[in-house]
């Protein structure tokens, strides 16, 4: 089954090529036949002359960013993008969620669900959809929002994750906590899952564990393709009888998101190293997963500066005493494991109880994926998506503020006059802190 992916703004259509490159790169023949054909088919289709053409829409206001992004997937000689798979128009969104919500998006919905339509009507059998998009511009956060309701509206049956780039907290633009409360509340409606990277995070692993001295948007994006391709690429489930899982956007919302109050998802991988270290390093799957559950438990986004006095509470946790002093308690975790002996590894500590919430069983509440494969030239790899308190705080800071921004009535004029009202503002406001609630009480 196939998945499309629809790039929404600059930032989806400068992560989406790096997530084709690292896919493209890591289903090369030399990888068993039917790994290769599984990740093939689920992100490319295949021209009569052997090209690999990702299953992709590139949708932006302005053209510089697709224009860079379809030239070198086309230089790359691996795989490219669809000739007529792209929209852009020569105005941007302003930074103004409501300019991309309420003009760009119903101005140009026939055209951008055409497009999605062909891409659609190109796979066997439809797996879902993934729209890739930042929550702080406005074509990303708005024309990405209203494009989502229209995925709804037209495929409704269709699994939809949305992956959103949390943007740095010392702010790339003025208005992004707006943006970023309106982008969120209405996606929580749309969305069977929101997988979020977080700027500031991916910044420090470039900064802290790839030795990166001057980290470029390029750097990022990479870290950021790296971890998701590791969650896409094929992998042999509980249920999929040796055979690669057929319809990954559907396992992944069934095992993580079983909750409607409860869609956020968080990455974690490890090893993480430079490229020029690779060759020199080696890793066992007793000492990455330690360093994962404890990744996990204190909330901690890399391997470098794991808080190890955090623990789980005791046994009384379940029966929904409060947690120990910084403890991210999880209500699902999806485990990916890829490489060397992936067989033999113990990954019963984060089948632990006291991780996860008293209402759901840690049967219920904890899933594995493996595939023999290595991934992305790491021999041994694990990655961990969590719907847990790890996106918390951050959520909890961008509301507050948002709402001191509101409180002031800062700004506010820009998105009336596109037609957002207060009373807008206000529901989504009331939408996200439920959210913020909803997590703060999981116990």
């Amino acid at each position: 089954m196939s998945i499309v992916t629809v790039q929404l703004g600059q930032c989806g259509n400068q992560v989406g090529p790096e997530v084709f490159d690292v896919i493209s790169s890591d289903a090369l023949e030399g990888q068993k036949k039917a790994f290769c054909a599984a990740a093939r088919e689920r992100f490319f289709h295949q021209t009569p002359r052997g090209e690999l053409v990702a299953r992709a829409v590139l949708v932006d206001m302005e053209p510089k960013v697709i224009n860079h992004s379809v030239s070198r997937a086309a230089k790359s000689g691996a795989w490219r993008y669809g000739e007529a798979s792209h929209f852009s128009q020569k105005q941007g969104s302003g930074n103004n969620w409501a300019n991309g919500y309420c003009v760009h998006g119903p101005r140009h919905r026939d055209v951008v669900e055409e497009l999605v339509r062909r891409e659609v009507e190109r796979c066997d059998r439809l797996a879902g959809l993934m729209a890739m998009m930042s929550v702080a511009g406005g074509t990303g956060s708005g024309v990405g929002t209203y494009v989502t309701q229209c995925l709804r509206d037209t495929y409704p049956k269709s699994f939809i994750l949305n992956h959103l780039t949390w943007p740095y907290g010392t702010g790339e633009v003025i208005v992004q906590n707006y943006n970023s409360v309106l982008t969120l509340a209405h996606l929580y409606q749309l969305s069977d899952a929101i997988l979020v990277h977080e700027n500031d995070t991916v910044h420090r692993i470039c900064g802290r564990l790839l030795n990166i001295k001057h980290i470029s948007f390029g750097d990022v994006n990479r870290v950021i393709a790296h971890q998701l391709a590791s969650v896409l690429q094929p992998a042999l489930t509980a249920d999929s009888r040796g055979a690669y899982g057929r319809n990954p956007l559907g396992e992944l919302a069934s095992a993580l998101s079983c909750h409607p109050e409860y869609k956020l998802l968080s990455v974690c991988t490890v090893p993480q190293v430079p490229s020029s270290s690779m060759a020199y390093s080696t890793f066992s799957w007793p000492s990455l997963l330690k360093h994962l559950r404890q990744m996990l438990v204190s909330n901690t986004k890399m391997e470098e500066g794991i808080d190890w006095q955090v623990r789980p509470p005791g046994g009384s946790a379940r029966t929904g005493s409060p947690a120990g002093s910084g403890f991210n308690r999880s209500l699902a975790n999806l485990l990916v494991l890829r490489g060397k002996d992936v067989y033999s590894a113990e990954t019963g500590g984060f089948e632990d109880p006291a991780l996860y919430t008293s209402w759901l069983s840690p049967e219920e509440a904890f899933s594995l994926w493996k595939s023999p494969v290595p991934f992305n030239k790491y021999e041994k790899c694990a990655t961990l998506v969590s719907n847990s308190q790890a996106l918390l705080r951050p959520l909890d800071d961008m509301v507050g503020k948002a709402w001191n921004m509101f409180a002031s009535r800062a700004y506010l004029h820009q998105y009336m006059k596109f037609g957002i009202s207060e009373e807008d503002f206000l529901d989504c406001f009331t939408s996200i802190e439920q959210v913020v609630s909803s997590y703060s009480q999981l116990h």
